[in-house]
């Protein structure tokens, strides 16, 4: 830790300014952006460790339904990016490597932007009869490369960390059904683990990912009001086995294209609202199953009671310890900064639970106890304390999501017109509701209409996977034409 640090902004007055802050080095430690190179993001110990958990729960889940992992080169054949003619559209983002050492390569290739172009064209060697269907496999830990323009910590880079599934199945209801689990992935995840809430939406045809038929993506609302996208399904129907010859020989002997699908839970992103939903005005908040460190253990010391030092050092030893025994991730902080500095720095950090010890403590064979989001101290005898820490760690995690649950409940407001919905926008962080023309690509004159009156707001999509009615008579804002759908509009990132 640096000797000072701090944030010197309230999120509700500045979320912007405190959210840098709380990313980087007068914060939590999490990022560093002085690495060089525009748009490149290192990530600090503290920051990795929240990657990596989050890449660890989407594991779990995605093998419970049966997919196994696959790693893949960094690198993408030029070819292979042009064969899927929509999906080509991702070219102008791409970086190329052109040379090796001092020489120009007979061909470039790219950096990955996404998986489709590299994985495919294996897929069509590896998936040869409906035997061999549904065909389920996922990357992990990996980074993709886009070239992005602006930066900011976890939200927008151009290398950023990646996962994602790509699923091969007989029919489309196949496919479909696994957009379903995708969706009950995320809840189980993102809403139970991380209480994180968000909305699923499908989006509108003008907005889905290149290639695809339809793009479903979860959406949550950051605390400027403004909607961040931290997963997106799929539906890739056949159009990209019918590019890359993902085909199969079905039952009755005939050659058939495959149904398609891709998953990518979006891992810097979602970090991004766990800070950002979570935290509060003396740093992050974490769940307890996403702190990589759970109990932190603060001594006491007077400079004047060497003897009772010693004897408090020796207590907050036989602590962390104990701790350990138990599988509760401790630290004993004996350095040498101040108490109070100590409490500010694991507060900043997001540590569940602070145990304070002192010669009282000592003598009494307790601990004084704070939990992060309650602050008040209690006393707890040591022979009880590892009920206690797994009592206070559940009361932690309902704090969150209480909170949370809150927070998210009247982020959605309702608007029937243009005039109303530029009104609600001026005064409402988050979501507003709109009767709404077509979400096929026939809508998108009034989306940007919408995006123009607004200075901003996006058609999000509508709700999935039960869409909302429309009320009897209800026209679309823009057009006045018979409104078909209820959409969700929003700023965005």
């Amino acid at each position: 830790m640096a000797d000072k640090f701090g944030l010197t902004v309230r999120k509700n007055e500045n979320f912007s300014e405190w959210y840098q802050q709380l990313c980087l080095e007068q914060g939590a430690h999490l990022a560093d952006l002085r690495y060089g190179v525009q748009g490149f993001l290192v990530l600090r110990p503290y920051g990795f460790q929240l990657v990596r958990k989050i890449y660890e729960l989407f594991e779990h889940a995605i093998e419970e339904d049966n997919h196994e992992p696959m790693l893949f080169p960094s690198v993408i054949p030029e070819e292979n990016l042009q064969r899927e003619k929509e999906h080509a559209g991702f070219v102008p983002e791409v970086f190329w490597i052109t040379e090796a050492g001092s020489e120009k390569m007979e061909r470039k290739v790219a950096l990955r932007p996404t998986g489709e172009a590299a994985i495919y064209p294996m897929y069509s060697l590896w998936v040869r009869s409906y035997k061999d269907l549904p065909f389920k496999r996922y990357q992990s830990r990996i980074t993709v490369f886009r070239n992005e323009m602006t930066t900011r910590p976890f939200l927008r880079g151009r290398e950023f960390s990646f996962f994602e599934t790509h699923d091969v199945f007989q029919t489309h209801d196949s496919a479909l059904s696994q957009i379903k689990t995708d969706l009950s992935i995320m809840k189980e995840v993102i809403e139970n683990k991380l209480m994180i809430p968000f909305y699923f939406f499908k989006r509108p045809k003008w907005d889905r990912f290149k290639g695809a038929e339809d793009t479903f993506v979860s959406d949550t609302i950051m605390p400027d009001g403004k909607r961040l996208q931290i997963s997106s399904t799929h539906d890739l129907g056949t159009r990209f086995a019918e590019a890359y010859n993902v085909r199969f020989k079905d039952a009755d002997g005939t050659d058939k294209a495959a149904y398609q699908t891709c998953f990518g839970p979006g891992i810097f992103r979602i970090v991004a609202s766990l800070i950002s939903i979570h935290g509060d005005d003396t740093g992050l908040v974490l769940p307890s199953i996403m702190a990589p460190l759970k109990v932190v253990i603060v001594p006491i010391i007077f400079t004047d009671k060497p003897d009772k030092n010693k004897l408090v050092t020796d207590f907050c030893r036989k602590l962390e310890k104990k701790m350990k025994e138990l599988g509760i991730t401790a630290k004993f902080d004996d350095g040498e900064q101040s108490p109070g500095y100590k409490f500010n720095q694991w507060e900043m950090m997001g540590v569940p639970i602070r145990l304070e010890v002192g010669p009282k403590e000592v003598e009494a064979n307790t601990v004084t106890l704070v939990r992060r989001t309650a602050r008040q101290k209690i006393k707890v005898e040591f022979t009880k304390l590892a009920d206690e820490i797994h009592q206070q760690l559940k009361l932690m995690d309902d704090d969150i999501k209480a909170k949370a649950l809150t927070y998210f409940t009247d982020n959605t407001k309702d608007a029937t017109t243009m005039t109303e919905l530029i009104d609600v926008l001026q005064t409402h962080r988050g979501f507003v509701k709109v009767p709404f023309c077509s979400v096929d690509l026939d809508g998108e004159k009034c989306a940007d209409v919408i995006k123009a009156e607004t200075a901003g707001a996006i058609v999000c999509g509508t709700r999935y996977p039960e869409e909302e009615k429309v009320t009897r008579g209800a026209k679309c804002i823009v057009c006045k034409k018979q409104a078909k759908h209820i959409v969700y509009t929003a700023k965005t990132y």
